[in-house]
């Protein structure tokens, strides 16, 4: 994961079965038999580096990623696995890859073309760049537009700064134009996550192991994040109506890419 604030792994793997379903589907849809090299880009605690070994447990991994405490997790999981503490952004392979692989990461780096373009040149003739990320949507999704909505209030003027309400995520149609003239078949795909939570207090929980955790960690102290939290919460139990059974449905959809090199 990219450089900051400490990325909390207990907090990022509270919904770990949830988080992984998507790098599950991704890794699937690889038409790749047997890649013996692969990075995986901003591999966290080990979970989608684990996905991978399970599909190509011959294969050489390499799990990258800039949080300490990510890796920590990671090392302690999976001993054998070469693990690489580096900001995504600056890291280089040795060696060409037959599959650069990223789970939910890159929506956290800035200028896709660009950075897209670089990871491509890492790509061994015959292999793959396949990553997943939060798709772009217009209007944006319910939990973001209330996160925007609170921060704007009085309470919190001289905080909102800093707020990420949109990331660097492409359409299918942008993605498509920077691969095609590079690959010889580039896959793209959209799919909505219905995750049935217990209630808006998760909803909050999902998103401040990702999304909000740099603006949050900005705030002066914990008093502060509890205050915002409770007020988050409120307008989230409003924006996610509870269903009969008091659990609620949490749409989720991210955005899939897969671009083939040429042999």
């Amino acid at each position: 994961m990219p450089t900051g604030p400490a990325w909390d792994s207990r907090q990022y793997l509270r919904f770990e079965a949830e988080r992984t379903l998507p790098c599950r589907d991704l890794v699937q849809r690889i038409e790749l038999e047997a890649p013996r090299r692969i990075v995986d880009l901003g591999c966290g605690p080990g979970t989608s580096t684990a996905v991978l070994l399970q599909r190509w447990p011959w294969a050489d991994v390499v799990g990258v990623d800039s949080s300490p405490e990510m890796l920590e997790v990671a090392r302690r999981s999976h001993p054998s696995v070469r693990w690489v503490e580096d900001d995504l952004r600056r890291w280089n392979p040795d060696h060409p890859l037959d599959l650069v692989f990223s789970n939910a990461v890159l929506q956290w780096v800035p200028d896709h073309p660009t950075e897209l373009q670089r990871l491509w040149q890492w790509v061994a003739p015959g292999g793959a760049i396949a990553f997943q990320v939060p798709a772009r949507e217009t209007p944006a999704p319910a939990w973001l537009r209330t996160f925007t909505d609170v921060v704007q209030q009085p309470r919190w003027n001289g905080h909102s700064e800093g707020v990420a309400t949109t990331f660097p995520v492409l359409s299918a149609e942008e993605y498509y134009d920077l691969f095609s003239p590079l690959a010889r078949r580039v896959d793209l795909w959209d799919t909505v996550y219905g995750h049935v939570l217990p209630g808006p207090a998760a909803v909050v929980e999902w998103v401040r192991g990702t999304a909000i955790r740099p603006w949050l960690q900005e705030l002066p102290s914990d008093e502060e994040r509890a205050v915002f939290l409770q007020e988050y919460t409120h307008a989230i139990a409003a924006a996610y109506p509870e269903r009969p059974d008091g659990r609620i449905v949490f749409p989720f959809r991210r955005r899939f890419v897969v671009a083939y090199r040429r042999a």
